[in-house]
């Protein structure tokens, strides 16, 4: 996909760049590459894929999800920004908070930030599991969301607890994701949510599955979770 399909694909969805922000989808490329020689943040590289398979896969959530009102949002173990950063030069008016559990990567996110001179963002090096007993961040958000980090099941108690009643959890997954999502069912549940709807879709060009599973938090997270530092991932709620 190069930029022309992109921002046509984008089109297609109600959503049409400035020139502005097509602009800064290709100073991000440039920035993602360039601090990808000396740090492993992406192993797409190619420009046609990485405008496919991070960018519009990033930007897809906007699709099913109403990001026009201001939203106060989470994105957990964003990585190289996905899917936060695409949304937010979408949708500018977004209140967009990261929380990762490498420095290296924080440091590349602050940098990338300033440089696509985007506001109401902050960016805190922690774990998921830590910032999620914090009472400064606990319930706090109207969307929290994660993209690749680990299976539904692990997520949900990283992801969860940080949304504020009547808020949603979104997750983006690719094929074969129904056995994910039974196997996180009890996880759900107990941390207070339940699944609204799952989104089946296929990407432009090369119509690979993609699946966009949103949680309705219906009741408040009991206080015992997260868990501790390492434990939602050794022993899932399941």
């Amino acid at each position: 996909m190069n930029q022309h399909q992109f921002i046509e694909a984008l089109n297609k969805q109600g959503i049409t760049l400035t020139d502005k922000q097509s602009e800064q989808f290709e100073l991000y490329y440039n920035i993602l590459i360039e601090w990808n020689k000396k740090m492993n943040l992406t192993a797409l590289t190619e420009k046609k894929e990485v405008y496919l398979k991070h960018f519009y896969d990033s930007i897809s959530g906007a699709f099913f999800m109403d990001f026009t009102k201001k939203l106060h949002i989470c994105d957990v173990g964003a990585g190289a920004g996905f899917p936060s950063i695409p949304l937010l030069i979408c949708c500018p008016h977004l209140h967009l908070t990261i929380v990762d559990s490498l420095k290296k990567r924080t440091t590349f996110l602050k940098h990338l930030i300033h440089e696509l001179s985007l506001d109401h963002v902050q960016i805190y090096h922690s774990r998921a599991e830590d910032f999620g007993q914090s009472d400064q961040f606990r319930e706090r958000f109207d969307l929290v969301f994660a993209r690749a980090v680990a299976r539904m099941s692990v997520l949900s108690e990283l992801c969860l607890p940080l949304v504020k009643q009547n808020g949603y959890f979104i997750s983006w997954k690719g094929a074969k994701v129904n056995e994910e999502i039974d196997e996180a069912k009890k996880a759900i549940n107990v941390l207070g949510g339940e699944i609204e709807e799952v989104h089946s879709f296929n990407l432009p060009v090369e119509k690979s599955e993609r699946n966009i599973i949103l949680v309705y938090k219906k009741r408040h997270t009991p206080k015992k979770y997260p868990r501790k530092a390492g434990t939602p991932n050794k022993f899932p709620i399941i």
